[in-house]
């Protein structure tokens, strides 16, 4: 069986922002369609060891965050390779307006629903409310009404093989802490193993990768690491 198939299926990317007390929090996720018009419902999948999937679970209310092609990798660093749990992902995050006056390089404004939305590299969002919640396993989906949309941009949507192959950097990159931290550079690591995740760059060090072993940046599983030897 040839899992990289599974690479083949078309995905876009979006932030999901939601508020929970004074927190407010966000991750990336893959999965994001409408599901019906009468009433307009969308889906989307969240894996359940994210900090924003626990507070969604609570708070039954979001925004979508629709991620163009003028993203930068920053964006997936800030909501995609750091936890809600132990940093504010919205911290030096410049907020869109203040009060009247723009701001020159907007990150992020507050829609009708009272949780942030993402304008920086991103071309509209959804607002939404929880409906219903399906019990995936290692994900919950998410079925929602719509509450509330807007168009930000004309930037086309980005799709899951436009990071791969636009905005991610690649391994060699990351390797050399070009990008978000790694495993430290080792003088004495040639030769030595290491399992490459290949959607974020992390590294797991060892001869063997555990079976249910979790990417702890992207959330990928071991599934999605390659073996590579220093």
């Amino acid at each position: 069986m040839d899992k990289k198939a599974m690479y083949k299926l078309s995905y876009g990317l979006f932030v999901l922002t939601t508020k929970l007390g004074d927190k407010d929090n966000g991750c990336i996720t893959n999965t994001a369609i409408q599901v019906t018009s009468e009433p307009n419902r969308i889906a989307f999948a969240v894996n359940k060891l994210n900090y924003t999937h626990e507070m969604l679970m609570e708070s039954k209310v979001f925004n979508i965050s629709i991620i163009s092609e003028d993203a930068s990798f920053d964006l997936f660093k800030r909501f995609g390779f750091q936890s809600g749990r132990e940093v504010d992902k919205f911290c030096d995050f410049k907020k869109a307006y203040s009060g009247k006056r723009a701001v020159a390089q907007p990150g992020y404004n507050i829609a009708a629903n009272g949780i942030t939305y993402v304008t920086d590299g991103t071309n509209s969002y959804i607002s939404g409310t929880v409906y219903q919640t399906v019990d995936l396993g290692s994900h919950t989906l998410f079925i929602c009404d719509v509450t509330d949309m807007e168009v930000l941009s004309d930037a086309k949507s980005a799709t899951y093989e436009y990071y791969q192959e636009n905005i991610k950097p690649n391994p060699q990159d990351i390797a050399k802490g070009d990008t978000v931290g790694t495993l430290e550079k080792d003088e004495n690591a040639q030769g030595k193993t290491v399992w490459r995740c290949k959607i974020c760059g992390y590294e797991y060090e060892g001869e063997d990768l555990p079976e249910d072993f979790i990417c702890p940046w992207c959330k990928h599983p071991a599934s999605d690491f390659e073996k590579v030897v220093k």
